[in-house]
C-alpha cells in the first residue's frame, strides 16, 4: 500500500481531492489532502513546503502536487524523506528565477488561459487573485459534469501572489524519482511547455491523461490508476 500526499494548486483547497482519496482507497491505497496557506499574503514556497512536509507519514509516501503546488513540492525532500514526487498539470520552478520571470521569458500557460482566462482575472482588496465562477468553471473544470464544475468553482478562494513573485528558493531539483502528468485538454498549462520543460528540469517524459486541468474531479479513477502505476515504477527504481 502506498500513502499519497495530495497537494492542491492555486485558488483551490484540500476539498478538491475528496473524490481522488476515495478512488485511491478503492484500489487499496491511502491519501492525505494538504490545505495550503494559499490566501496568506506572506506565504511562499518555503511555507507551502513546510505544510506539505508536516503531512508526510513516512519515507514511502508519494507527494502529488497539482498546478501551482509544483513550485513547492521539490522543496519537500529538504525537510523530510519521501519516495517520489508527481507533478500534475504542474508549474515547474527554475532556480534563480521567479514564476513571474518565467511568464515574461516564455509562454508556459495554454493559449486559452491567455486569451480567455487572464483578461477576466480579478484582484481583491489585498491584491490576491480571484476568478469569477463562470470563468473558473471553463478554465479548470470544463470536462466535469455541470453540477460538479459549478460547485467546485464556487469553492475557490483568493490566491496570494507570493509564490509567483518570489525568486524560487529551490537551488536544484532533488535526486529521487520524479514524474510529470500532463492533461491533453488543459486550458491552464501548456502541454508543449510541459513536455519540453519536464524533460529539461526533471529528466522525465510526460505521461498524458485526456482530461482538463482537474482530473481529480473529472476522472478520479483514471488518475488513481495512474498514480498507483507511477508509485510502483518509483519503487522499482
Amino acid at each position: 500500500m502506498t500513502h499519497f500526499v495530495l497537494v492542491h494548486g492555486g485558488w483551490h483547497g484540500a476539498w478538491c481531492w475528496e473524490a481522488e482519496i476515495s478512488a485511491l482507497a478503492a484500489l487499496g491505497h491511502s491519501a492525505t489532502a494538504v490545505e495550503l496557506p494559499s490566501d496568506d499574503m506572506r506565504a511562499g514556497a518555503r511555507q507551502y513546503a513546510a505544510t506539505i512536509a508536516a503531512a508526510v507519514c513516512g519515507p514511502g509516501d508519494v507527494v502529488v502536487g497539482h498546478s501551482l503546488a509544483g513550485l513547492a513540492i521539490p522543496l519537500v525532500p529538504q525537510r523530510t524523506e519521501v519516495a517520489a514526487l508527481v507533478f500534475l498539470a504542474s508549474l515547474l520552478p527554475e532556480p534563480g528565477r521567479s514564476w513571474r520571470d518565467q511568464l515574461t521569458l516564455s509562454r508556459p500557460m495554454a493559449d486559452w488561459f491567455y486569451d480567455n482566462g487572464l483578461p477576466k482575472q480579478e484582484r481583491d482588496e489585498q491584491g490576491r487573485t480571484v476568478w469569477p465562477a463562470s470563468v473558473a468553471a471553463e478554465l479548470f473544470f470544463h470536462d466535469c459534469p455541470p453540477a460538479t464544475a459549478t460547485a467546485a468553482a464556487s469553492r475557490l478562494r483568493p490566491q496570494s501572489p507570493a509564490p509567483i513573485t518570489e525568486v524560487t528558493p529551490l537551488q536544484a531539483f532533488p535526486e529521487l524519482p520524479m514524474h510529470y502528468v500532463g492533461c491533453r485538454a488543459d486550458r491552464a498549462v501548456s502541454g508543449e511547455w510541459a513536455e519540453r520543460t519536464a524533460k529539461e528540469r526533471l529528466g522525465a517524459d510526460v505521461t498524458w491523461l485526456g482530461t482538463s486541468h482537474s482530473p481529480f474531479l473529472s476522472a478520479p479513477g483514471e488518475l488513481a490508476d495512474l498514480l498507483v502505476t507511477l508509485a510502483s515504477r518509483s519503487e522499482a527504481r
